[in-house]
């Protein structure tokens, strides 16, 4: 199965970037390619199962529907029903995500599809960089030239945040090279001029899923468990077992995504905890701060260094 994938950072906040891309028959109006389009039976754009009927500007019609709407997550998925191209089983997503540190927006798109036997990775190529990657960046000039407004009452997340603390930042490092760094479950100590003394418990290797690292953070000494870890999506979680902080059932971990308009990476960092209200005052812009964004800052300057 072929992947195709473009992702970029548009300067501008997520809520103004969804309400540029959410409408389904919108793409005329910042897609290059695309000439004219239409919603057939004339149902509303944003209705799951409606097909977009467009044509682009080589006079080429295609047809696709609309599979999942999602306000709270910032995402659609679509599949071909007349392709664009000779592929099969099409199934792609837009999806944006919120850069925290800049309030900027995280911008992916990623089809899975079928090539026919001696098109191996031609599709591939050609929707990753002449439909994804271009329509990406004649967004990020419509935005750098109109500055669009970011809709009056729009809210970040819808209802309540996805986590006690959601906080994303972009790396100015490929994304393989932040990965071999922060992988090293043990590796923290290194980077991180808070932590010291960080090793794993019993000797265990670091990538050993239910291993213990113990480190001292400034004056604090802490235990945590390593709860998962992906190579396919660049991520880990764990949970502190041992602590002197007011805090149960601290679970956090980070996520990494390529972002291949310029070669840097985007982080993901969440916590989830119980601490009373009082506390969570000073817990979670401390633990936002001092810990998630700052291990994405070091990491950076560390990997500058090399």
């Amino acid at each position: 199965m072929a992947r195709a994938y473009a992702s970029i950072i548009l300067k501008a906040p997520v809520e103004t970037v969804w309400s540029l891309v959410r409408d389904f028959n919108a793409l005329p109006k910042w897609a290059p390619a695309i000439a004219k389009s239409k919603i057939e039976g004339g149902l509303d754009s944003d209705v799951v199962g409606c097909v977009r009927s467009f044509h682009t500007k080589d006079g080429t019609h295609i047809r696709e529907r609309l599979l999942t709407l999602d306000d709270a997550n910032y995402t659609f998925t679509y599949n071909f029903e007349k392709p664009a191209f000779p592929v099969r089983n099409y199934i792609a997503m837009l999806r944006l995500y919120p850069v925290t540190h800049s309030d900027e927006t995280f911008a992916e798109w990623h089809a899975t599809f079928d090539e026919a036997p001696g098109d191996e990775g031609k599709y591939e190529r050609e929707i990753s960089k002449n439909v994804f990657a271009a329509n990406w960046a004649n967004l990020a000039k419509i935005i750098a030239a109109k500055k669009p407004e970011k809709p009056e009452g729009a809210l970040r997340w819808k209802g309540f945040a996805p986590n006690k603390v959601w906080t994303s930042r972009v790396i100015k490092a490929p994304v393989e090279k932040v990965w071999g760094v922060m992988r090293d479950f043990a590796g923290m100590g290194a980077w991180h001029d808070e932590i010291t003394k960080m090793h794993m418990l019993k000797g265990v290797r670091s990538d050993k899923v239910s291993g213990i690292r113990d480190f001292y953070f400034g004056n604090g000494r802490l235990h945590e468990e390593l709860l998962h870890l992906s190579d396919l999506d660049r991520s880990f979680s764990y949970r502190i077992t041992q602590g002197e902080i007011p805090w149960l059932n601290y679970v956090s971990g980070p996520r990494l995504w390529p972002v291949t308009a310029n070669n840097a990476t985007f982080g993901v960092w969440t916590g989830d905890w119980d601490a009373s209200p009082q506390d969570d005052l000073v817990l979670i812009p401390r633990t936002e701060q001092n810990v998630y964004q700052k291990a994405f800052a070091t990491v950076e300057k560390n990997l500058r260094k090399k």
